[in-house]
């Protein structure tokens, strides 16, 4: 019966062994779709960054430029925000502006034809 057991158990462990092996295939599998994913957007990435990155000049780009080159389009992108928001700032005072001078002109010539 001892021996009935061990064999039960020794087939579980083995049943057990067969489905981690399977979950590892899948998981490697998972992994390396998953890197190969990654390397494709990189090489569209530095593609779209810089033509130069697609071969047509034939120099190479790094990573690290295709970085910096999209940090500096994020800061420029950002000062343009700030920019146009500074103006937009500025448009509104200015027409806050011209109204406020239009009612005082509008003022100024009732006040006038009121004097002739």
């Amino acid at each position: 019966q001892a021996e009935e057991e061990l064999k039960a158990a020794l087939y579980q462990q083995a049943g057990q062994l067969r489905e981690m092996g399977r979950r590892e295939r899948l998981l490697r599998s998972d992994v390396q779709r998953a890197g190969e994913q990654l390397e494709s957007f990189k090489t569209r990435v530095m593609q779209v960054c810089s033509p130069s990155a697609a071969g047509s000049t034939g120099e190479s780009v790094t990573e690290q430029q295709v970085i910096e080159n999209i940090r500096q389009i994020s800061d420029e992108n950002q000062q343009s925000h700030e920019r146009e928001k500074s103006l937009q700032k500025e448009l509104s005072s200015r027409l806050a502006k011209e109204k406020e001078v239009s009612a005082n002109i509008e003022v100024f010539k009732n006040s006038l034809q009121k004097l002739q």
